[in-house]
């Protein structure tokens, strides 16, 4: 058994994997955020984390300890030099203090690479881990499609070659969900909307070399709001917009690296951009479980760490590692 932890801007998340069958416990809490508000301040998150970590690691069942081979814990937005959030700090002293108590090894990895390895276990694809794939990390920070290899050790290790170069999917929606009066965040509601507005025309983003801007897309959007569109019309033109972002993006990425194409991240459970994607370039999707902020793929990537050898990284990668 593996202990994951991951407290990232906006979930707290505790995960136990096991590796000799490959299920897991995943619990979380999404932070609270004020009504009318579009996020939260560091210190914000960092308090409500030190607050809420101990609630779910006390829903694992007790004695689980006994069982933990090692525990690692998400450090930093990405595995990069200077990527850094305090909000991190919470589960950090919490999972080195745990490791400490039980004599286990501690990792640390990334955000970015919890949300790899749990999108891969979620769309049934480990095996993706151990190969050059794309993926896209849409959520409410995160607007990324990521070139994908395994290191030495068989952690994930990712470039970005595309994406948004200013606000985020996930900041587009909760925003025009906001602006609609919905609850921060607002994705889910806002695809309620969008199923019962017509399809329009979506918003000309620009996509070159795999990159785009929404900024344009939120002054459309509250001009609509501003002529009397109706909710479900604006849902419904936000969500194709990005969809078709994405999807131009996609296809011009996939003329420079034929490769297999994996989806993470909130964003990408709405249910229009996943057939689109899913009917155009066969892409994998994780399990809504494992679609958002969670701790399974960090506890997965304890145990490879650890020696569990969950993916094979083929002799070419290791050589040129």
């Amino acid at each position: 058994m593996y202990l994951g932890i991951d407290t990232s801007n906006y979930r707290t998340s505790v995960a136990a994997f096991d590796c000799d069958n490959g299920t897991y416990q995943n619990y979380g809490r999404i932070l609270d955020v004020p009504a009318g508000k579009l996020g939260l301040r560091q210190s914000e998150a960092l308090f409500q984390h030190t607050l809420h970590l101990h609630e779910q690691i006390s829903k694992l069942p007790a004695g689980i300890g006994r069982e933990v081979l090692a525990v690692c814990v998400s450090t930093r937005p990405r595995a990069i030099e200077g990527s850094y959030m305090p909000c991190f700090l919470a589960g950090e002293s919490v999972a080195r203090s745990v490791a400490r108590l039980l004599g286990v090894p501690l990792y640390t990895v990334s955000h970015q690479q919890g949300h790899l390895a749990a999108a891969a276990h979620g769309a049934g694809r480990d095996d993706l881990l151990g190969q050059e794939f794309l993926a896209w990390h849409l959520s409410g920070g995160t607007t990324e499609l990521l070139y994908v290899a395994p290191d030495a050790s068989g952690l994930p290790r990712a470039n970005i070659i595309g994406g948004t170069t200013d606000i985020s999917a996930g900041q587009l929606i909760d925003r025009a969900g906001v602006l609609l009066g919905l609850e921060f965040p607002a994705g889910a509601a806002l695809e309620q909307l969008a199923a019962s507005g017509e399809r329009g025309k979506p918003f000309p983003v620009r996509v070159k070399d795999c990159f785009f801007s929404f900024s344009g897309m939120q002054n459309k959007v509250e001009q609509m709001h501003q002529n009397s569109y109706t909710s479900g019309e604006i849902a419904n033109f936000v969500i194709e917009t990005v969809a078709q972002a994405v999807q131009r993006a996609t296809e011009q990425a996939l003329e420079r690296h034929p490769c297999p194409v994996l989806c993470a991240g909130g964003v990408m459970s709405n249910a229009s951009i996943r057939q689109q994607m899913a009917n155009r370039f066969g892409a994998y999707f994780a399990c809504p479980d494992l679609s958002g902020d969670n701790a399974v793929g960090v506890a997965m990537l304890a145990a490879q760490q650890n020696g569990e050898c969950l993916w094979r990284v083929p002799e070419s990668i290791l050589s040129h590692n």
